[in-house]
């Protein structure tokens, strides 16, 4: 299927590993000039040699999650047909021990780097009449855990800002949209199922069956979520061919938030 992206640009967020590095090599693949971000220059260099040999890519040493490192990068790339929020942090914290640090951290990168550069990117996209914005949120945003309620609160943080960008877009060619992938396979998420399982020691395919079993039972796939398939997704809804999905946030959970929910 051509998506018709050719020659389209987009930037990914926290692009050097897991699901951005999959959405930019899935972007970089319909023919899309991807920019990459990360704090590492040995990451982002690693990451834009995987997408080059399938497309263009640029990568650029700045961190959205401050406001310097926001600056620097839209000052770098000022214009954008595709702006693909994808940087987060996550960690498993008891609720009583979460920290004001904690929760000012955990905005800060999760919430107001998107913010950010939506605030830059999306006016621009209006006066173009043409533009996606993507926040990846996740199913924590409407099931938030236990473990990690200062993550779930910047999941629907990022679940509130897109449907509000996207109610400006009335009779445009922007749209604005949330992905909500479940646990999605990486080296943070199989560390994180260590920490939170009972057997830590076991194999990993043990650790993910406990974990499914124990900590998300509602989930229809129990297992991860592989990063491409996520990238499928949004590079899809990137896409002219997804033009009225727009301030929808689309489950790809594997099924562990309910229908009613």
């Amino acid at each position: 299927m051509d998506l018709q992206l050719h020659g389209k640009t987009a930037l990914v967020t926290g692009s050097t590993a897991g699901i951005g590095l999959a959405i930019a090599r899935r972007l970089a693949a319909e023919g899309v000039d991807v920019v990459i971000t990360g704090r590492s220059q040995e990451k982002l260099d690693a990451a834009a040699a995987e997408i080059a040999a399938v497309g263009q890519v640029r990568p650029v040493l700045a961190d959205p999650a401050t406001a310097a490192g926001a600056a620097a990068l839209v000052a770098a790339v000022p214009e954008v047909d595709i702006l693909v929020n994808n940087l987060g942090i996550y960690e498993a914290k008891p609720f009583v021990e979460i920290s004001d640090e904690d929760w000012h951290r955990f905005f800060e990168v999760n919430v107001v780097s998107g913010a950010r550069l939506a605030r830059h990117y999306f006016p621009r996209m209006l006066a173009r009449d043409w533009g996606r914005i993507i926040f990846i949120a996740s199913e924590s945003g409407l099931l938030p855990p236990a473990e990690m309620v200062h993550y779930g609160m910047t999941k629907t943080a990022q679940l509130a800002i897109a449907r509000g960008l996207a109610e400006q877009t009335r009779g445009t060619g922007v749209t604005v949209n949330s992905v909500m992938p479940g646990p999605t396979r990486s080296e943070g998420i199989v560390e994180f199922i260590r920490s939170v399982v009972d057997n830590k020691d076991a194999p990993e395919a043990e650790r993910e069956a406990e974990f499914f079993r124990k900590m998300r039972p509602l989930s229809l796939i129990r297992r991860l979520i592989e990063a491409d398939e996520i990238g499928a997704i949004v590079t899809y809804l990137a896409s002219p061919l997804a033009a009225v999905t727009n301030g929808a946030a689309v489950r790809a959970e594997g099924g562990i938030v309910p229908t009613i929910a």
